[in-house]
This record gives C-alpha cells, sequence and structure tokens, in this order.
C-alpha cells in the first residue's frame, strides 16, 4: 500500500487552481507592481519604459514562483510560497537612480551580484544570522520604512517637488507645478481612508487586498476625473517577450554591490522566517537543507531578475498569511498562480494601465505600505530586551541617527571622494553597517541558543 501524500503535495482540479492561485496573485499584485513604479519613476523613465518593468517583473515574479512552489533540482522550497520583488531594495535602488554617476545598468549589475552571493551564501544562513539579531534586523527594516516615506508623500502630492522637462533642446529643472494640488491631496487621502474602511470593516479575501481595492477606488475617481491618460495604450503590443539585458550588458560598482548584498542578508533572514512559519502552517518540517533550497531562490530569482530587468526577489509575507486563512496547502495552487503571472507579464497593454496609475493614486497606498514597513521593524525592535541590555539603546539611537543622514542632509557627504558616494548615499546601508559594529562591539557574536530565535522574530516581518 501506498501511504497518502502531504496535502501539500495534493493536486486540485484546474478550475479549482486556477481560481486559488487567482486569489493568490490578487492579494500580492500591488506589492509587485509597485517596486517598478517607484524605481522607474526614480529613473525618470517614460511610461512606455516603466509598463516595460512592470511586464518583466510580473514575467520573473511568475517564473521564480514556479522554481520555488515546484522545486528544479537543488532549488525550492516545494511548499506553496509566492515571490516577488522585495521592498527592502527599494531604498538601495532608489539611492542608485539619484546618484548621477550610476545607471539602471548599475543596479542591474549589483542585483544580479547580490543575487550569486545569495546563492552561495544559503547554506551558510544558520551562522551568518548570528551577526543579525532582532535588534539589528529591526532597526534595517525601521530605516529602510522611513527612508521610503519620502516616495510615498511625494506621490501623495503628486510627484516630485522639482521636475525636468525639455526647453529648446535643453533639459532644465523646474518646480512642478501640480506638486500639492488639492485634488490630488484629496483623492490620495481618499485612496487612504478607503485602505483603512476596507481594513476595519471588511473580512475575508476583500480585506487582505485592501490596498489593492483602495488603489482601484482612486483609480476610477481619477479615471471620471480625466486626469488619467492611456497614452500610448493604443500602440502597445497584445503580446511581447520579455527580452534578457533589454538596456544593455549590466555594469558593477563596489558600492552598490556591497548594500545589495546587505539588503540579501537581511531578506535571507526575512525569508527563513517566512519559511519557518509556513511549515508550521502546513504541517510540514523545514530542515537545514530544505531551508537552503528556498534561500537559494530568492539568490536565484535575484539573478533572474537582474537579467530579465527587475529586481531582488523574496517571499511574500501576506501570501503566507493567505495560506493559513484559506487553510488550502497545497503547492500546486501557487505554481497556478506563477502560471497566471507570466502570462500577465507577456500582455505589455496591462502593464501599460498598470504605468498609467496617477503618482496620487499611489501615494494613497504607499504611505500605508512603506509605514508599515516602518511598524513592521518597530515591531521587532519590541521583541529586544532594552531594560535588561541598555547597549541595545545605543545601537537602534545611533544606528537610526546615521541611517537619517542622507535622508535629512542629502549634501552631508558631498564632499567625500567620489568613490563613496553610494556607500554614503544610502540611508540603509550606513544603518546596516553601524548596527552590525555596534552589536558586535557592545554584544559580541551572540551564543548558538540565540540563532534559532532571530529566524522567528522575522518570522513575522512584512516587509511587502
Amino acid at each position: 500500500m501506498t501511504s497518502p501524500s502531504h496535502p501539500v503535495d495534493e493536486r486540485l482540479p484546474t478550475l479549482k487552481l486556477a481560481a486559488l492561485g487567482m486569489q493568490h496573485v490578487l492579494v500580492m499584485y500591488a506589492g509587485a507592481i509597485a517596486v517598478p513604479l517607484i524605481v522607474g519613476g526614480a529613473l525618470n523613465l517614460p511610461k512606455s519604459e516603466i509598463a516595460y518593468l512592470i511586464s518583466a517583473d510580473l514575467f520573473c515574479c511568475g517564473l521564480v514562483t514556479i522554481i520555488q512552489s515546484l522545486g528544479i533540482w537543488k532549488f525550492g522550497i516545494r511548499m506553496p510560497v509566492m515571490m516577488g520583488v522585495t521592498f527592502a531594495a527599494v531604498g538601495p535602488m532608489v539611492a542608485m537612480a539619484n546618484n548621477p554617476s550610476l545607471t539602471i545598468l548599475h543596479i542591474y549589475g549589483a542585483v544580479i551580484a547580490a543575487g550569486v552571493f545569495c546563492i552561495l551564501a544559503s547554506p551558510y544562513m544558520s551562522k551568518l544570522m548570528r551577526y543579525f539579531p532582532p535588534v539589528v534586523t529591526g532597526t534595517v527594516i525601521t530605516v529602510i520604512g522611513v527612508s521610503l516615506m519620502g516616495v510615498g508623500i511625494n506621490w501623495a502630492a503628486g510627484g516630485q517637488p522639482i521636475i525636468g522637462t525639455l526647453v529648446d533642446g535643453v533639459f532644465v529643472k523646474m518646480p512642478n507645478p501640480d506638486y500639492g494640488s488639492p485634488l490630488s491631496l484629496s483623492i490620495a487621502a481618499v485612496v487612504l481612508v478607503s485602505i483603512l474602511l476596507i481594513t476595519r470593516y471588511v473580512k475575508g479575501f476583500i480585506a487582505n487586498i485592501s490596498v489593492l481595492m483602495g488603489m482601484i477606488i482612486g483609480f476610477v475617481i481619477a479615471l471620471a476625473l480625466g486626469k488619467i491618460s492611456f497614452d500610448g495604450l493604443g500602440g502597445a503590443d497584445w503580446f511581447a517577450v520579455i527580452r534578457p539585458f533589454h538596456y544593455g550588458w549590466p555594469q558593477f560598482d563596489l558600492a552598490s554591490i556591497i548594500s545589495m548584498c546587505l539588503v540579501m542578508i537581511v531578506t535571507m533572514i526575512e525569508s527563513t522566517g517566512m519559511f519557518m512559519a509556513l511549515g508550521d502552517i502546513v504541517d510540514k518540517k523545514v530542515d537545514d537543507r530544505t531551508l537552503a533550497r528556498g534561500l537559494r531562490v530568492d539568490g536565484l530569482g535575484t539573478v533572474i531578475g537582474g537579467i530579465f530587468n527587475t529586481f531582488p526577489y523574496t517571499s511574500f509575507s501576506q501570501n503566507v498569511g493567505l495560506v493559513g486563512v484559506t487553510g488550502v496547502r497545497s503547492r500546486y495552487v501557487c505554481v497556478a498562480a506563477g502560471v497566471i503571472l507570466v502570462a500577465f507579464g507577456l500582455f505589455p497593454k496591462m502593464a501599460h494601465v498598470a504605468a498609467s496609475i496617477p503618482q496620487f493614486v499611489l501615494g494613497g497606498a504607499g504611505i500605508v505600505m512603506f509605514g508599515m514597513v516602518a511598524a513592521t521593524g518597530i515591531k521587532i525592535l519590541a521583541k529586544v530586551d532594552f531594560d535588561g541590555n541598555r547597549n541595545n539603546l545605543f545601537i537602534v539611537a545611533i544606528s537610526i541617527g546615521v541611517g537619517m543622514i542622507p535622508i535629512v542632509a542629502p549634501t552631508f557627504f558631498e564632499k567625500m571622494p567620489g568613490f563613496l558616494s553610494t556607500v554614503f548615499h544610502s540611508g540603509i546601508l550606513l544603518a546596516s553597517s553601524m548596527a552590525v559594529i555596534l552589536n558586535l562591539f557592545f554584544n559580541g557574536r551572540g551564543s548558538d541558543g540565540e540563532v534559532a530565535s532571530y529566524a522567528l522574530a522575522a518570522a513575522q516581518s512584512s516587509d511587502h
């Protein structure tokens, strides 16, 4: 007699798989398209290129999700996991985008290098985690959220306060005439209030996609007021293949690579927590070998992202929560969701519509999403012992203070050597480095008994 298969390996009917897979897609869709919108805006890319970034992102989300859930060779945790671009990487990428000496090719170079680093480091994650206890990861995630809040606030006001435009063939900077307009602020407020009302009064699946629903409400209002332009939609292809190295061969900047590798370490710690939490939900043990297979996909997905013109990938915590809510443990549901995402990525018209979302609509959602990143960091810090170990207060205080320098005083390091520009202009990198160094100085390397608790603390984090 053959033993019954584990519920994780259950193969459901096709229609049920499609419906449950689409639910997973809807839960993570807003987070999936947010990062290309942010980075594309920071790079001042035209709408057609932002649409391309969205298509590439959805395509890679699906491809990496299939690898993670289905499993290929030594890659894939073979559990119901949805993969998407991590918000932890947004801060460093925006800093790179704002650095005049770097281009989008340097971003992709850093992404690919960080992905390779993640693949190589994944089997040794249990040893690396001792350098990233909750006092470090909580501080880093808090700084990530705070650094991103400026993006969400500017979105709500209608874009950047200073914009570039062509005047007689010359690119000049000028004040944004629509910045802070009452209409922009009003619609952003409607989106924010809608998200709060849905979260408070609606239950079940709709509550899980409150951010997406809020954005849809804002989109409909903006459309009714004639504030949305679909220029270029007619010229967009119905179907197009995502080509590797669309913008050219990647270029490599050492400081950018270091910054992204630090982000990947934080991401691996969070993923470790996610996988442990998911293992409890689906009643399947996550041992060292299983964990390494899952973390390798974080790295492989990031390499794939750099090749196919998108960004670093990690497991999406909201989808882990959805597994617990629905009780459906089959990994093939996420495989089906991955197939749907790949299909979405191959239809440029769909991405073009997403790229048409006005920034003030994104603003209401951005304040929620980025604020939740900071709140997650604070939640992790709440588990840190500050009473018994006052040194932890110094670690958090100084790390956050140093991490805030590029945010509150962008010209603070202006006279430093140019090759250090990327390092000193990334608040996340500064905060990460300072937190690790101060933790080693005050608390040492940590004991083996403490290491396992770090992942459990990270399991509650949600940086997406």
